[in-house]
């Protein structure tokens, strides 16, 4: 898990810092969401009870305008809401700016786990956060990005 914490500053460096100059910016960014997505995998931890305090999410509050001066060309994108319901061909409408602010958010909490809680504290959490809202996220902005190419 060393490369959790690199991994997580590599993709949370876009909504924290605005206007980026940098070579293939779309291509790093996905790398490193797959390098995400591979650690996930690889997960191993044991519960910690400890009772910690609260993440405060509201010590980032210009992550998605960040975000949106990094990837100018970002933006709203259709998608299929029901992939294996090949009878209703419903569309819904997904955002790539929000995809990845949302994936950022999240990976700060995990990151801050980590370094103010504890290793299992933060592992439990991205185990958690990645199946319940992360790995989504993840999953349309690679997709999103695929599709521009």
């Amino acid at each position: 898990m060393k490369e959790l914490i690199p991994t997580i500053d590599e993709i949370a460096k876009y909504g924290l810092q605005p206007n980026l100059i940098e070579v293939d910016k779309e291509i790093s960014l996905a790398k490193n969401l797959v390098k995400i997505y591979n650690l996930y995998f690889n997960l191993d931890y044991e519960f910690d009870e400890t009772d910690y305090p609260d993440f405060e999410n509201e010590k980032y509050p210009n992550i998605r305008q960040n975000v949106e001066s990094n990837f100018k060309d970002f933006g709203v994108y259709k998608m299929v809401l029901e992939i294996n319901d090949l009878v209703n061909d419903e569309i819904g409408i997904g955002d790539a700016v929000d995809d990845l602010s949302d994936i950022i958010k999240d990976l700060l909490e995990v990151k801050w786990r980590i370094e103010n809680n504890s290793i299992n504290d933060g592992l439990w959490f991205f185990n958690f956060i990645f199946n319940a809202h992360t790995e989504e996220h993840i999953i349309n902005l690679l997709n999103f990005i695929k599709q521009r190419e």
